[in-house]
């Protein structure tokens, strides 16, 4: 089903994402960092809903299918540099931070702070070119917020 998407993304050179492809590569990360802790629990889910429904202005239903959608990529995928590479080839580098805060989001929302979310979103952060500084800063306002 995501054979092509899968190919296209990590090619060599990617071409850019198509702006639905690059919801399903984004949302399709939220769910590899809630799912890489081994659980993948009702609030993240929740969570991943709340953050895809405010950044792409999507309805509920089309906000389920769109996770359904990414939770079957996300199984799919190849390993997270490549899947990144086309996320960054996909989102202008003054957005990335957004980007990382919704991972924060998700990663924090089962109330536990996991080592292995924690490393990942960092992987994310460090691929995408967004410092270590503005990673921890989007995560500590995430904190403030919950």
């Amino acid at each position: 089903m995501f054979g092509s998407f899968l190919t296209r993304i990590t090619a060599a050179q990617p071409d850019p994402l198509a702006a639905n492809e690059s919801s399903l590569a984004l949302t399709a990360l939220l769910v590899r960092v809630a799912r890489s802790d081994g659980a993948y629990a009702a609030s993240e889910k929740a969570r991943i809903d709340q953050v895809v429904t405010a950044r792409f202005n999507l309805s509920d239903p089309e906000t389920k299918a769109l996770r359904a959608e990414a939770e079957t990529l996300e199984a799919e995928a190849p390993d997270t540099v490549r899947f990144t590479r086309a996320i960054k080839e996909a989102v202008p580098f003054e957005d990335r931070v957004g980007v990382i805060e919704a991972l924060w989001q998700v990663a924090l929302s089962d109330g536990e702070r996991d080592q292995f979310e924690d490393a990942l979103v960092r992987l994310v952060a460090s691929m995408l070119g967004v410092s270590d500084r503005d990673s921890a800063l989007a995560r500590q306002r995430v904190e403030r917020s919950e």
